[in-house]
């Protein structure tokens, strides 16, 4: 069996945030990520568990390069990330179309491959006429449905995913999670942020626990969701 190479190496990584008022100086800081250190490896599925404000969603824009950590290293071995999430906006006066093309142009992908594709992401999505009105027409679940299927068509080679699974009526639910689960079995590489214990066990082979800004548990997903359980008790 040949050895798994890492895709994105995170070292000894802390990221802080400030808040404040200028006039006054006075400023609050929160560090979500005190000391993260760990490897993403090429074909793994890892799913990154925590209690609410234990930084997972920062993580993830961490690997995507929404943002830079304040001390430490993110190493990128040469992948294309694509982060899906609800908390990542779009240009709510284009179109469901146009931002498809922006959202795959920000992964680095050819506009003519990108174009090729929309047919296939708007049946995914199932927006209909929609996929050409702007997207501030949109409920909550037609802008998961279109970032799922511009992310899953248009293959990125790491796939980073916040929660997202988790909303929408149950069939797309199913139909989501059926495809997650197509692209682990193919050895795709994704990353899953879930508050749901079970959805980590079914769809990811690692785990990542993050407690009090550091890394508390890496491995199984199995033995570290248990172990995650266990704590909350």
């Amino acid at each position: 069996m040949r050895e798994k190479k890492p895709a994105i190496s995170i070292k000894n990584v802390r990221v802080t945030y400030r808040s404040g008022i200028p006039l006054t100086r006075a400023t609050n800081e929160y560090t979500p990520l005190k000391d993260i250190s760990f490897d993403l490896y090429e074909g793994d599925s890892l799913g990154i568990i925590g209690r609410n404000g234990a930084g997972k969603s920062t993580l993830l824009r961490l690997l995507n390069g929404i943002i830079k950590p304040n001390d430490g290293k993110i190493i990128n071995y040469g992948h294309k990330t694509a982060l899906l999430s609800l908390t990542v906006g779009y240009d709510q006066n284009l179109t469901g179309r146009q931002n498809a093309v922006i959202s795959g142009m920000m992964m680095g992908l050819n506009k003519r491959h990108i174009v090729s594709k929309l047919e296939e992401i708007n049946e995914f999505a199932e927006l209909g006429k929609f996929f050409d009105q702007p997207i501030k027409n949109y409920s909550t679940g037609m802008k998961q449905r279109l970032g799922f299927g511009v992310a899953i068509h248009l293959k990125p080679d790491i796939l980073l995913i916040d929660e997202i699974l988790a909303v929408g009526d149950t069939r797309f639910k199913k139909k989501s999670e059926a495809v997650m689960k197509e692209k682990i079995t193919s050895g795709d590489t994704v990353v899953l942020v879930s508050h749901s214990p079970t959805t980590i066990k079914r769809l990811c082979n690692k785990a990542l626990w993050i407690e009090d800004g550091i890394v508390a548990k890496y491995g199984d997903s199995t033995k570290v969701v248990e172990e995650y359980e266990n704590s909350q008790r």
